[in-house]
C-alpha cells in the first residue's frame, strides 16, 4: 500500500502544479499572447525554433514536431524545427569551441529578426540557452522561455517567460510539454482558420 501511496503523492505533485498554473490569469493570457506572436510569425513567413538539453531537448524536439508534423489537423507542414538535432554540427562546435555555443552559433547563423526562438530550461540558467538568447535579442528574435519557478537568467532574456511554479524538474518538464501543447494548438486552429 505504501508504493501505492507513493504513486498517488507523485501524480497529485502533477496535479498541483498545474492547478497553479490553470489559477494563474497572467500566464493563461501569455500563452495567448504566444499564440498570436507565433501566429504572426508564421503570417509574415518567419520560422520558430526551439532548443533545450537533455530532457527539455526531447521537448523541443517534440515541440517542433507538432508544428511541422500536426497537430490535430491535416494540413501543411509549418517551418519549425529543434536546433540540436544535426549531431555532427553539435559534437563539432562542442568541441572545437564550447557547449556553451551550440545554439547561439546556430542563431546567429540561421535566424532573421522576427523568427521565434523557443528555449527550455528548467533551471533557467541553461549556459547554451542563455547564450542563445542573448544572440537572439541582438538579432530581433522574439524569445519564449519555458523554466522553472524562478526564471533563472532567462527571466531577464525572455519577451515572453513561463515560469512553472515548481523547483522539481519532473513537474516542471510536465507543465512545459502541458503548456506546449496548449500552444501548438491554439497556432495551429487559429492559422488554419484565416
Amino acid at each position: 500500500m505504501e508504493r501505492i501511496t507513493q504513486v498517488k503523492e507523485i501524480i497529485q505533485s502533477s496535479i498541483d502544479t498545474k492547478q497553479q498554473i490553470l489559477q494563474d490569469q497572467a500566464m493563461l493570457e501569455r500563452m495567448l499572447e504566444v499564440v498570436d506572436t507565433i501566429v504572426n510569425a508564421f503570417q509574415n513567413g518567419k520560422r520558430i525554433y526551439f532548443c533545450g538539453n537533455g530532457g527539455s531537448a526531447a521537448d523541443a524536439q517534440h515541440l517542433a514536431a507538432e508544428f511541422s508534423g500536426r497537430f490535430y489537423k491535416n494540413r501543411q507542414a509549418l517551418p519549425a524545427e529543434a536546433l540540436h538535432c544535426n549531431t555532427s554540427y553539435l559534437t563539432a562546435v562542442a568541441n572545437d569551441y564550447s557547449y556553451n555555443d551550440i545554439y547561439s552559433r546556430l542563431v546567429d547563423g540561421i535566424m532573421v529578426k522576427g523568427d521565434v526562438l523557443i528555449g527550455l530550461s528548467t533551471s533557467g540558467n541553461s549556459a547554451n540557452i542563455v547564450s542563445a538568447f542573448e544572440v537572439a535579442r541582438e538579432k530581433g528574435v522574439i524569445t519564449v522561455g519555458f523554466t522553472g519557478i524562478t526564471g533563472g537568467i532567462m527571466h531577464a532574456l525572455s519577451d515572453y517567460l513561463f515560469n512553472v511554479p515548481s523547483s522539481i524538474t519532473p513537474r516542471i518538464q510536465e507543465s512545459h510539454i502541458t503548456i506546449g501543447h496548449i500552444i501548438c494548438e491554439l497556432v495551429e486552429e487559429k492559422y488554419f482558420s484565416i
